[in-house]
């Protein structure tokens, strides 16, 4: 059976789970023992944090002693350190699921994102670095939002120059200035292959979000918007999954906010419309060359997001064992 190893795995049981039903042989890593997903794969293994030096030489020697296939982070917290050359040729054989390093930047940063949008003919809405404002902006109200970042978090709304002023000062990380969408927001998820082929694309109403990740959604079929996903897979180089976030606005534009290489945070929500990511990532794994299926899956699939938990017991060496017993209400 395909290993798979995942970093930085946190709570996203619903990944592991998903592999493990595909006959994956799934590792989780994570820095901490409390980490739920380690309780749900076949195997788990403690390593460093990812800013640590011997975060690579840690995975490498996993890669060796488990057979690991391929390499699929879940957070973009390492994507720059697994995405660089030494730590690939120190991970081989095992393949690491992301584009190269300089796509990499262009995702995680922001306004280079922004930057190479507009270079490829791609919409984006208007944005300037704090020192390139304009003396005067016509499309208020504008975000304040960090260049890096995650989950909502440096996001600020200014209706007028004042309060503009105001957030620049008051913003801890460094930030742009982007003009607020005022449209309908989608995600499409997509995933390409190691040559940047979209091999599907597959679009969802952002029906609510929290913290920045979608709690409910549902699946659509909207030519425009798999036309756009696969699109920019296949023109910003990217690997494995993504998820494209944008907005259509009045005038039928769709304008991009942001693109994440990795799984989103909807992850249940294309794996039910039919993304089969887990076959295809082992697929890839194994050498194979799955054919583009952009445009098929299942339309109108809904997802509801609520709070799970995986309830254990501390043993006595400090390891959290299953209960022997079941839970009472």
């Amino acid at each position: 059976m395909t290993v798979v190893l995942f970093t930085c795995t946190g709570q996203r049981v619903d990944m592991i789970d998903a592999f493990n039903e595909a006959g994956a042989t799934t590792l989780a890593t994570d820095t901490s023992i409390l980490a739920p997903t380690l309780h749900r794969a076949s195997s788990y293994a403690l390593v460093p944090g990812f800013t640590e030096p011997d975060y690579i030489p840690a995975l490498a020697e996993l890669v060796r002693e488990r057979g690991v296939d391929v390499i699929v982070p879940l957070t973009d917290f390492d994507h720059r350190v697994l995405s660089e050359p030494a730590s690939r040729e120190a991970l081989a054989p095992a393949l690491v699921l992301l584009p190269d390093r300089d796509v990499i930047e262009n995702t995680a940063d922001k306004y280079n994102a922004h930057v190479f949008f507009c270079e490829h003919g791609i919409d984006s809405p208007s944005t300037w670095l704090p020192e390139d404002l304009p003396d005067e902006i016509d499309c208020y109200p504008v975000l304040v939002k960090a260049r890096e970042g995650f989950s909502g978090n440096h996001i600020y709304r200014a209706r007028n120059r004042e309060e503009l002023d105001f957030f620049l000062s008051y913003t801890e990380v460094a930030s742009m200035v982007q003009k607020q969408c005022q449209g309908t927001e989608f995600s499409v998820d997509i995933f390409c292959d190691l040559d940047s082929r979209c091999l599907n694309a597959i679009p969802r109403s952002m029906i609510h979000s929290k913290g920045g990740e979608s709690i409910k959604g549902m699946s659509v079929r909207d030519p425009e918007l798999i036309e756009l996903g696969r699109r920019v897979g296949e023109t910003m180089r990217l690997r494995g999954p993504a998820t494209v976030q944008c907005f259509r606005e009045a005038d039928g534009r769709l304008e991009i906010t942001d693109v994440n290489p990795r799984f989103g945070g909807a992850f249940a929500l294309p794996l039910a419309a039919g993304s089969h990511y887990p076959e295809l990532i082992m697929a890839l794994a194994a050498g194979e060359h799955p054919e583009p299926r952009v445009g098929e899956f299942e339309e109108g699939v809904l997802m509801l997001r609520y709070y799970a938990q995986v309830v254990m017991k501390m043993g006595d060496d400090g390891v959290p064992i299953p209960l022997d017993r079941p839970l009472t209400a």
